[in-house]
């Protein structure tokens, strides 16, 4: 572990999730908009509640929030976050309010629930190419008209334009074109005749192209980070290119993450990013070193944290903790203990989490509390019914996680 990151783990639970409301621009309309789902809750202190137990720092999540509207702000293009991520209708809320222009939903079941609950402009970046999927993905268009959904395949074009015509509606449409091989198609004539197919058939509108580079996200040292994402997205550009001068819709042209949303927009015509993680952090972003900061990504605070138990101190050198892989997933890095930067914590134990250690910061009791960023934030999220919002250490509110478990 470098030195940088040792201070980042030792120092962080005062000075970056005790980051004061100032800091974050005083009572802001983010602020006042977290209320709690569970009146009874409100107020209770962080450390009184059962465990493991899922927290969200609200002065660092609104300074995260408002870190990336600014800097996207000045680099033209605008957010348009992803919602798996949270999987919460609360936060998506807290996102629009700041002026992102939509969400993103990996799967149909997540858009569904946001549509549900409020949420009006919803890309879902996931193609439907099953009959079920393909009449719910209508039904959802039919009920809100900013609803957009890939497609990668001709075939499915079509599908999808027999089931709009059937519903009476026209969808809306963006072609998915592939960086790598997990999912699109590939970029250059390929990708052009899909999206010369889409604006031909008759039920379908164009509205234009996504391209994500899920693999670039995590790319250590921001240099080959910035050489890599570039070089792999110059195809999706030229294809861009080739879209615009056929005469076809490039309203949106949309991609990048957290890792890259400082990269991507210095590809001439991208539109938005699809920022998911920046909101929470976790130790997979942390360890990939940011602009200023080859060692520790410290653009955006780290404010999702598992607040857990000790439940054993009889072993030399070893603590038992309730905060095992269903609470913390089998992601790595293991989760970083806040303010102990000795410590390893292994949970891959269902129900325990167990650290090691050579040296303390201070001596641990069984029912002691310890606060741990997350391995990876979102399978994190997916393990819980709810965020409690926290204020200097207090509920502020009770965010219900409603697309948990949402993978249809």
């Amino acid at each position: 572990m470098s030195v940088s990151r040792r201070s980042f783990i030792a120092t962080s639970a005062a000075a970056t999730l005790g980051a004061s409301s100032t800091a974050a621009g005083g009572s802001t309309a983010l602020g006042t908009q977290a209320r709690p789902a569970d009146d009874t809750m409100k107020g209770v202190s962080k450390w009184d509640l059962d465990t493991p137990a899922l927290c969200v720092d609200l002065d660092a999540l609104e300074r995260n929030i408002a870190a990336m509207q600014s800097r996207l702000r000045a680099l033209k293009v605008a957010s348009r976050p992803h919602a798996k991520t949270h999987k919460c209708p609360a936060i998506a809320k807290l996102q629009l309010a700041s002026g992102s222009i939509g969400i993103c939903a990996a799967k149909l079941s997540e858009a569904e629930v946001f549509s549900a609950n409020g949420i009006g402009p919803i890309l879902m970046t996931t193609s439907n190419v099953s009959p079920a999927k393909i009449r719910r993905a209508m039904a959802l268009r039919r009920s809100n008209s900013q609803f957009v959904q890939a497609v990668d395949y001709a075939p499915n074009a079509r599908d999808l334009n027999d089931a709009a015509r059937e519903a009476g509606i026209v969808a809306d449409v963006v072609v998915d074109v592939a960086v790598g091989s997990r999912s699109g198609v590939p970029a250059g004539d390929q990708a052009i005749a899909l999206g010369q197919l889409v604006d031909r058939l008759p039920h379908l509108k164009l509205r234009g192209i996504i391209s994500y580079d899920g693999g670039a996200q995590h790319i250590k040292g921001f240099k080959a980070r910035l050489d890599q994402t570039l070089n792999r997205f110059a195809p999706s550009l030229e294809t861009f290119e080739a879209f615009k001068r056929s005469g076809l819709s490039t309203e949106i042209f949309s991609g990048g993450g957290t890792g890259t949303y400082n990269i991507l927009p210095r590809a001439d015509g991208v539109t938005d990013v699809q920022v998911g993680s920046y909101i929470f952090m976790d130790c997979q972003y942390i360890e990939i070193g940011g602009e200023s900061n080859e060692q520790v990504y410290d653009d955006f605070l780290p404010s999702l944290t598992v607040v857990t138990t000790v439940l054993n101190t009889y072993f030399p050198k070893s603590i038992t903790t309730d905060a095992g892989a269903k609470a913390l997933t089998l992601n790595r890095p293991g989760p970083w203990v806040l303010g102990e930067h000795e410590f390893t914590y292994n949970a891959g134990s269902d129900e325990f989490g167990v650290i090691r250690y050579e040296t303390a910061r201070r001596s641990y009791a069984v029912g002691d509390k310890l606060d741990l960023i997350v391995p990876h934030c979102d399978p994190v999220v997916n393990e819980y019914d709810q965020l409690y919002a926290i204020r200097k250490d207090r509920v502020e509110a009770v965010w219900p996680i409603v697309a948990r478990g949402k993978s249809q």
